[in-house]
């Protein structure tokens, strides 16, 4: 069941698909009514939402039990989406951050090059895709580069 993210509690669980590039008008369109559908469905309260046309974030209620069916099925269209739209949505190693108005992402050996020739700060905006709860997808998601797990690069 589809609820708005306040209506979760704050440990519940996130799940964030970051996608290798931004999916475009038409892909976001589906996405969105699959995603809509599937956890509708579900039995239990939560929330989805696509960020920036390039990010699926799931955030599922953490007062209700959550099996190991619904996580594949959750799965399984997550790497349908990656098939059909040749699209990588489950490499979370990849370095995710803002230049301008726009947003990157580099494997991490080319994120440290980055740093090296001055092109990234520490205050440069990166997306920590390793956050737990809603908590700390609210708090920490978009946070500074030396605020993130890549902040020993510097």
């Amino acid at each position: 069941m589809l609820v708005d993210i306040e209506g979760l509690e704050e440990d519940a669980r996130v799940l964030i698909f970051p996608g290798d590039r931004k999916f475009y008008p038409e892909e976001t369109e589906e996405v969105d009514k699959i995603m809509t559908a599937l956890l509708a469905e579900l039995p239990i309260r939560s929330f989805y939402k696509l960020f920036f046309d390039r990010f699926i974030v799931v955030i599922l209620s953490s007062d209700q039990t959550f099996d190991i069916s619904m996580n594949d099925q959750l799965i399984e269209v997550i790497q349908n989406f990656e098939r059909k739209y040749n699209i990588s949505l489950i490499d979370k190693v990849k370095v995710f951050f803002k230049q301008g108005e726009f947003i990157q992402s580099k494997e991490v050996p080319d994120f440290k090059k980055l740093i090296k020739n001055k092109s990234v700060s520490r205050g440069t905006m990166v997306f920590n895709h390793f956050v737990h709860t809603k908590r700390e997808f609210e708090e920490a998601w978009e946070t500074p580069a030396e605020e993130s797990w890549i902040s020993h690069f510097f």
